[in-house]
Order: structure tokens, then C-alpha cells, then sequence
């Protein structure tokens, strides 16, 4: 789950005030639902679930969220309760903090206002059973079987996603912005073609079971047209499981019906993530990939060409074969990435030892870019993008494209490193060297000719090098030409090695060819 999702869920149910009405004793013993309304004014509504026991004025329990819960502490007074959660010293940082919940009982209704700014929003919890707290029950999976191959994504997919910029503000007219931005821009022109709708367009379901979207997304044909007559094609998001990530609908119970929705919406690219479906099944390989499958087969069945992304974080080693057989075009092999060096290196240079894994149509996706977000430097971003390009990963854009920066411009459109990434014969990154903080990466490329990264993942500048020796054997004795794709000119290799500065988390590109 992304970091924003879970602090839209602790925002969801902090700090609470109330007034006025006595409480009984032990008449708070028991099991509840808040219901708040999301903050994006939706018309949607997040459940939250608590167990309360009352001893006299103490006030003990758990914060529910299915099969995990955290412990609750709390005091009730003569006209008041307050209680707030307990997080584990080894919960994750996100969920460090205590919730903090105040409120009043009465008629059997408990009365919590959340402080939104300086605008409290006020909210009812009622009683449930312990019942109405927990997942559903499994559904049964299909035998396993072997996908057909839908034959897109023969290079990896480039496009914008709405998640890292616009999380749950994403709507229909940021949507149509960014299609015209992405025209607009260039960036149609050398590859980016889709236009992603991340999570929160999700409404629920009419008495059919049919999915609808939200007050954000009046006509979501209407939108996929716009975005079609753009010469540009759109993606949409769910989850296997019950609820998305940001606790929205999920495709549980109705993949086949949704999978038929978005066809006749005329969607062109679908985002799936496990999310809660982690509540309802495991996630050894064979209950994954038939969950997985169970959508590849539904989109193959609507006849529409729509590439089938799989959000599982890299469970089960999805790279080494269950991903392409449950239907994937692509899957993420890592947890979510922050706009920040530390997480980009982290999750960049850990996807070389599984780069062999992939083919055309077949892709490791070590989540989206964040270049232009604002958490890197410059050269930070230009690592960023010539790292992806060499694992021949998806280069799908997570910034808001109407306000690019002349320098974001230029990283996310440098036409001599998206051809790195969309070299038409894969053939996989390799490590030459690895000499302190300098490291080099090599890529055969389909023309004969290699792409070499020269990375510097230290603190200061320092000297990067690039052996000769190191080239494949076609290279031998042979006069080279050399490109710098960052700078856009040419350079040599004098002697033995080629040579450089590299600045702090920065990095050379070259394409080094026979003439």
C-alpha cells in the first residue's frame, strides 16, 4: 500500500471532539463502524472498525482492519470518552503515530467529529456484529492454466499515472489536463501514450452489481474518448481483493463483470493491485497466479486489446514465470517507490540480478518516476531515468504535466535514453564494476551497439571509469564511436579506459558502437 494511502486512512479517524451525554456503565462494550466520508468529497465513505471493553472509567480494545488490528487505551468520564491507539514498536513508520479518538454516547450511537484543518467533520459509529469486521470469505480460484499471450507491450509501456502526484485528488478534468499536457508537452511524440487513473474513481456497485465511478468521474466513456481523441490511450485501476488500497471498491466477486465494464468504457490498460485481497487468500505462487489469472483470462475474454498490469510487490518471485503465465505484460517486482534518492537507489540498482527474467510483453516494473515531484536533484532524476531505461523498465511519468520545468522536460523526453529503454531486441543489463561508489552497467542493444551507465551512488563527486576490455568481443581491435547521451555530443575512450567525472548520485550515459 502506497504511504499516502495509509495516511488518508489515519486521517480518516484522528482527532475527534464531541459534547454531552452521560455514559452508562460498560455501555460501550462491543463492536463498531465509523463511517467518515473520504476527504476528497466523493460521495464515498471509509469504514473504520473498533472493538471497545469497558471496566468502570478505563476503556481497552482493538482498531480493526480485518486481520489486522492495533491495540486501543483509553478513559471514559462523566459526559465523554477518549482513546487512541497503540501502534507496536514494530508497526511501520507510517503507523507510528496514535490515533486519537473523543467523542459522547448516546442512543446507542457513538459521536466523533474529525478535525479536518480548521473544519471538523462530524461522523456516527454504530454497532455491528464481530462479524461485519472481517473480510469476506474466500471465493473458489480456477485451476491453473497458461494465459494466452494478449501480444501488447512489446516494448515497455510509457504514460503517466495520476498515484504520485494526485493520490486521491485525481478527477475527470485533471485527467483530460493531462492528456493535453502530455500532447502538448512532446511527450507524445517520443512514447508516452497512456493516461493512468490510479485509485479513488471508485463509487461502488448498482443493484446489478455493476462498478460505477464516483462524483470525480461524472462519464467515464465520455472520458476515455477524450483522452482517445487525443491520438492517446487511458488505464483504470482495481484490486482482486473486496477493497482497493485507499479502502475503495474492489473487483472481488465481479472480475468477469468488471473486466466487461472497462472494455465497454473502452479502457486500454488495467493497474491490478493485491491490496486487501491479502486479507482473503495467501500469497504463496499458486494462489497468486490464480488470482492474477482469473483477470488475464477476463480482459482476453472482452476481445479488447488492454494491457494487464499486476501491482503485487514482488510476492512469489512473480518474475520467474507465474506473472507472464497468469496473463501480466508487466509486474512490480518491488514495494512502493518515494520521491527520494534513497528509495529510488534502493529499488533501481536491486533489479539487476532479475533483469534476465523478462521478454517483450513481459516486463519487471520497479514502480512509477518521480522525476519532477520535487524530492531529487536533477542529477538524482537523470539517474533515475537512465537506470530504468537500462533495465528496460516501464516508463510511466508520476508528475503533473502541465507545470514542467524546462529540466524535467529534458530528462523525462531524452530521445537517445528512451530508445536505451525501448530497444526492440531485449537483451538484459549486466554489472561490469562495482568499484566503491561508482558502478557500471552494460546493455547489448539490437543495432550491435552497447549502452553503458557509469552511476556514482556517493555523497561527492568522484571519478567513474569505464574499461575497454569490458566490451564484447565483436568490439575487439576495433575503432568505437562514442556517445555522451546526457550531454549530447560525442566523446572518445583514449587508451585503455574511458574516463569521467560523475557528480553526487549522478551518473554518465554512454552508447558505444563500432564504426
Amino acid at each position: 500500500m502506497n504511504v499516502a494511502t495509509r495516511t488518508i486512512l489515519a486521517c480518516t479517524i484522528a482527532l475527534c471532539t464531541a459534547s454531552t451525554s452521560a455514559l452508562a456503565q460498560s455501555s460501550l462494550n462491543g463492536y463498531w463502524d465509523l463511517r467518515v466520508p473520504n476527504p476528497s468529497g466523493d460521495g464515498t465513505f471509509l469504514d473504520t472498525y473498533f472493538q471497545l471493553q469497558q471496566n468502570g472509567d478505563a476503556l481497552s480494545g482493538q482498531l480493526i482492519r480485518w486481520h489486522h488490528t492495533t491495540p486501543i487505551v483509553g478513559t471514559v468520564k462523566k459526559d465523554s470518552l477518549h482513546f487512541a491507539t497503540q501502534p507496536p514498536a514494530s508497526a511501520p513508520r507510517w503507523e507510528q503515530r496514535p490515533i486519537v479518538f473523543d467523542g459522547t454516547f448516546a442512543n446507542n450511537h457513538l459521536t466523533l467529529s474529525l478535525q479536518r484543518g480548521s473544519h471538523p467533520v462530524h461522523a456516527v459509529a454504530i454497532r455491528v456484529t464481530e462479524e461485519a469486521t472481517q473480510p469476506p470469505t474466500p471465493l473458489p480460484l480456477p485451476a491453473l492454466h497458461d494465459v494466452p499471450d494478449n501480444g501488447l507491450a512489446r516494448t515497455p509501456p510509457m504514460g503517466w499515472n495520476s498515484w504520485n502526484k494526485f493520490a486521491n485528488k485525481v478527477d475527470d478534468a485533471s485527467v483530460r489536463a493531462m492528456a493535453d499536457a502530455m500532447v502538448s508537452s512532446g511527450m507524445s511524440k517520443v512514447g508516452y501514450v497512456y493516461i493512468n487513473i490510479d485509485d479513488t474513481w471508485e463509487l461502488g456497485r448498482d443493484a446489478a452489481g455493476n462498478i460505477l465511478p464516483n462524483k470525480k468521474f461524472p462519464d467515464m466513456k465520455a472520458l476515455a474518448d477524450y483522452v482517445h481523441s487525443k491520438g492517446l490511450k487511458i488505464g483504470i485501476y482495481s484490486s482482486p481483493g473486496p477493497k482497493t488500497c485507499a479502502y475503495y471498491e474492489g473487483s472481488f466477486g465481479h472480475v468477469q463483470q468488471d473486466a466487461a465494464t472497462y472494455a465497454k468504457w473502452g479502457i486500454d490498460y488495467l493497474k491490478y493491485d493485491l491490496c486487501t485481497d491479502l486479507d482473503v487468500y495467501n500469497d504463496d505462487a499458486p494462489t497468486l497466479q490464480a488470482i492474477y489469472q482469473q483477470m488475464g483470462d477476463a480482459l482476453q475474454a472482452t476481445h479488447r486489446p488492454i494491457v494487464y498490469s499486476l501491482c503485487e510487490y514482488g510476492r512469489a518471485n512473480v518474475w520467474t514465470g507465474w506473472g507472464e503465465k497468469s496473463g501480466g505484460n508487466l509486474w512490480r517486482t518491488t514495494g512502493d517507490i518515494e520521491d527520494n534518492w534513497q528509495s529510488m537507489d534502493k529499488i533501481g540498482f536491486s533489479q539487476i540480478k532479475i533483469a534476465p527474467f523478462v521478454k517483450p510483453g513481459h516486463w519487471n516494473d520497479p514502480d512509477m518516476l518521480e522525476i519532477g515531484n520535487g524530492g531529487m536533484t536533477a542529477d538524482e532524476y537523470r539517474t533515475h531515468m537512465s537506470l530504468w531505461s537500462l533495465l528496460a523498465a516501464p516508463l510511466i511519468a508520476g508528475n503533473d504535466l502541465r507545470t514542467m520545468t524546462d529540466e524535467t522536460r529534458s530528462i523525462l523526453m531524452n530521445t537517445e535514453i528512451i530508445a536505451i529503454d525501448q530497444d526492440p531486441r531485449f537483451q538484459p543489463v549486466t554489472e561490469v564494476s562495482h568499484d566503491g561508489d561508482i558502478e557500471v552497467l552494460m546493455r547489448p542493444l539490437h543495432d550491435g551497439s552497447v549502452a553503458v551507465g557509469i552511476f556514482n551512488r556517493g555523497q561527492q563527486a568522484s571519478t567513474g571509469s569505464f574499461s575497454r576490455s569490458s566490451l564484447p568481443a565483436g568490439f575487439k581491435g576495433k575503432t568505437l564511436s562514442v556517445r555522451d547521451l546526457w550531454k549530447h555530443v560525442d566523446a572518445s575512450i583514449n587508451g585503455d579506459d574511458f574516463t569521467t567525472t560523475v557528480p553526487m548520485h549522478g551518473v554518465v550515459m554512454l552508447r558505444i558502437a563500432t564504426r
